[in-house]
């Protein structure tokens, strides 16, 4: 997985079919969120696992633009402001990226 990137995946989430955005930090550690902006309920990419990103390096949400820092995930600016994206446990093993063991 590209450093910095954001990728979209779909996985299975407490017995639910979800769509996860997942970044890869400078440092190779992996975050992931529920592809669900916290202000409308829809998806943050413009199009299925293409996101937009800010000059500043925030995700931005394709329909109410939002902004999101990608450290926690926390909304920094738009209509959600203090709100934060719902965090997904993940874990990486061999290159790979699990969902995290509960």
């Amino acid at each position: 997985m590209e450093r910095g990137g954001l990728h979209e995946v779909e996985a299975v989430v407490d017995g639910e079919a979800e769509s996860l955005i997942l970044h890869c930090d400078a440092h190779g550690g992996v975050r992931a969120w529920l592809n669900v902006c916290p202000h409308a309920g829809r998806r943050l990419d413009w199009a299925p696992g293409r996101f937009l990103r800010s000059k500043d390096g925030l995700l931005v949400c394709a329909v109410h633009g939002a902004s999101f820092e990608l450290q926690h995930g926390a909304c920094v600016a738009g209509p959600c402001r203090g709100e934060s994206l719902r965090a997904v446990a993940v874990e990486v093993r061999g290159g790979e990226v699990f969902l995290a063991s509960p």
